[in-house]
């Protein structure tokens, strides 16, 4: 079993157990909002557990880690490399940090450069890429700790809260994050 420690938290597998705090975050609009449309309707119990079924039998094409206390494996929120293109060496992350309490703390920033060291020695990617709301200023601001970079904007894509607004596309190269 690969786990990635860091120095408050571990990257680990998903569990059974994390069906519960998942089903937390799942319909809750103030975590959902960040995310992607998959979001916009409620998820059921069923679909949760469809999804982490897959993630533990490894019938899904993301792969990912639980993101949990290093002392206590209580999780905190969720890393995926939602997708891999092998040719070009390129992975695309999505997380969440689905407890509210965990939020501001800087869990994301170090679950990212575990994964980063991952990605790009381990699994030898190129670049790690990733989309974020313009309204997710927390999001931002940790992904260019974590060495992403502004690519490009998608504008005026996303409709929530009755505007529509844009889409950052970041990205970030294995010898731009050696520099970091």
């Amino acid at each position: 079993m690969y786990r990635l420690t860091g120095e408050r938290i571990i990257l680990r597998e998903y569990r059974r157990e994390d069906l519960v705090h998942m089903r937390k975050w799942v319909n809750d609009y103030d975590i959902t909002k960040y995310l992607s449309n998959l979001f916009l309707y409620p998820h059921s119990i069923s679909d949760t557990e469809n999804f982490l079924n897959a993630m533990i039998e490894g019938n899904s094409n993301m792969k990912g880690f639980i993101i949990a206390h290093k002392g206590t494996e209580e999780y905190i929120g969720q890393l995926d490399l939602i997708k891999i293109d092998w040719l070009n060496r390129v992975g695309t992350i999505g997380i969440v940090i689905g407890t509210k309490e965990n939020l501001g703390k800087g869990y994301g920033t170090e679950a990212i450069k575990l994964l980063q060291g991952f990605a790009f020695n381990e699994l030898n990617l190129n670049k790690l890429e990733l989309e974020v709301r313009d309204y997710n200023k927390r999001a931002i601001s940790c992904y260019k700790k974590c060495g992403f970079i502004e690519e490009g904007i998608i504008r005026e894509n996303y409709y929530i809260d009755g505007k529509y607004t844009d889409t950052i596309r970041m990205g970030v190269l294995k010898k731009e994050w050696k520099s970091v």
